[in-house]
């Protein structure tokens, strides 16, 4: 008899287990599927130029190698004073160091950083080409990294924004000089893409290594790597562009836990 309760109340907690990740899924799900409709709600309302893209046209897409000293009268001035003098005056100046592909220097996350920021009102298609629905490139190097449709685009630039600037988990990646396609690959994500756990381990670590660091020093029945979920999707409590939530605290209200890019 008590081993038929004992194994009805796992049974319970088991199903209870998985209905919170169920519902945390599918709350996931629903905000992207939000923020898309207030998006394509947004661009039927606003006039192009109220979104800041009928300088540089984006919103229709475009070709070409606009000059950097467009905005950069003196492109020395924004560089450091190491840095060789450069003869040229677009982006494939640039590239022909700075190799496409070679995350880890850091060029492009600096370069992305600078005009990311919500604030500068830069377009992507001041460096980049365009064709909405067939391709995106920079024309220095022609391999397309992806097809954006124009509804696919605003989102980008919406989810890119929180990277630039902001205090969600995608900002604080950028701050270390993470940039999009270390997590992402190197194709522009889709609107309902996910990061994999083993992207995420390949940077921060195994499952174990991770429940050692997050230790509690006085509830050790805490970790929220090591609880009794198990291994679960860590973009179940990590949001790179919306804000990160400890799913234990779903059940668990009393307990005192924070994590990074949180509210």
């Amino acid at each position: 008899m008590l081993l038929a309760k004992t194994t009805k109340g796992k049974n319970l907690e088991t199903r209870c287990m998985r209905q919170s990740i169920r519902k945390r899924e599918t709350e996931g799900f629903m905000r992207r599927q939000a923020l898309l409709s207030v998006l394509l709600l947004f661009l039927v309302a606003c006039p192009l130029g109220v979104l800041g893209a009928s300088p540089n046209k984006e919103a229709g897409g475009m070709r070409g190698k606009p000059s950097c000293m467009e905005c950069h009268p003196d492109i020395s001035a924004v560089l450091s004073s190491s840095h060789p003098k450069v003869a040229g005056k677009t982006i494939d100046s640039c590239t022909s160091c700075h190799r496409a592909g070679k995350e880890h220097d850091g060029y492009s996350v600096r370069l992305h950083r600078a005009h990311g920021d919500p604030a500068r009102n830069v377009a992507c298609t001041v460096c980049h080409a365009w064709s909405p629905g067939k391709s995106f490139f920079l024309p220095a190097t022609r391999i397309s990294i992806g097809a954006p449709s124009k509804d696919d685009m605003q989102i980008v630039r919406k989810a890119f924004a929180t990277w630039a600037s902001g205090s969600y988990l995608a900002a604080l990646h950028q701050k270390g000089n993470i940039g999009c396609s270390q997590c992402h690959g190197k194709q522009l994500p889709k609107p309902d893409d996910t990061v994999e756990n083993g992207v995420c381990c390949n940077c921060h670590g195994s499952y174990e290594d991770l429940a050692k660091r997050t230790m509690p020093i006085d509830f050790k029945d805490r970790n929220p790597h090591n609880s009794h979920y198990g291994q679960i999707a860590c973009t179940v409590c990590h949001n790179a562009h919306t804000p990160s939530k400890v799913l234990c605290l779903d059940c668990h209200s009393n307990f005192k836990m924070t994590i990074p890019g949180g509210r």
